[in-house]
């Protein structure tokens, strides 16, 4: 039998990386739809804010058809990192990338981009050969259909790459409910509609607001 080790996310070894979220890229995706995927990507953005966690914003040619980066994403983190390649594809090819992702000091990443199976998968397998774990939020994550997402997927978890949600990378850093109801529960809520719905029938029940 395996010895099996579980290597939680840790909210004060973590950093996240928000790869190619382009306007142009997004138009790509078809495996998730639109409205959800965009929720999914606020979503992570958000608990990454929730968390304090260093948070990097890479582009790819931003100025040909892949785009810019989706403004929400500026807005929430202006004096975050913010790398625009010229022209690499994998974003570990770009040394700047890579300093600011050294520079946090941060062993654990957190990675969601456009597409998966290129702007995700290519710095994630690049990062787990340089000994960073890798946590890969599929549904912050898009491409062309389920079947090229899927050998992404399978391609990146045989490396070791942990495939998560947004709501499971969120709860995984929180550990204890206790740490901060209030907080989580808002987070959780402003993304997904049954959880305010939750919270709601909770707050009739106790009388918090």
């Amino acid at each position: 039998m395996t010895n099996f080790t579980y290597n939680r996310l840790d909210k004060d070894n973590a950093a996240v990386l928000l790869v190619d979220h382009q306007a142009g890229l997004l138009s790509l995706v078809r495996d998730i739809e639109p409205d959800k995927f965009k929720n999914n990507v606020l979503a992570l953005a958000d608990l990454a804010k929730f968390f304090k966690l260093p948070t990097i914003l890479t582009t790819s040619f931003e100025t040909g058809p892949n785009g810019p980066l989706v403004p929400e994403l500026k807005e929430l983190f202006p004096d975050a990192p913010y790398i625009a390649r010229p022209g690499q594809i994998n974003a570990w090819d770009n040394e700047d990338f890579v300093k600011a992702i050294k520079a946090t000091g941060k062993k654990q990443l957190i990675i969601a981009g456009v597409v998966t199976e290129v702007c995700v998968a290519f710095p994630a397998l690049s990062a787990l050969e340089e000994g960073f774990e890798v946590f890969v939020v599929t549904d912050a994550s898009g491409t062309f259909n389920e079947m090229t997402r899927n050998a992404a997927w399978n391609r990146m978890s045989q490396a070791g790459a942990q495939l998560m949600n947004w709501f499971g990378v969120a709860c995984e850093l929180h550990r204890d409910w206790r740490n901060d109801v209030e907080g989580l529960a808002a987070l959780c809520s402003n993304h997904i509609p049954d959880y305010r719905n939750l919270m709601t029938s909770y707050a009739a029940l106790t009388g918090n607001k």
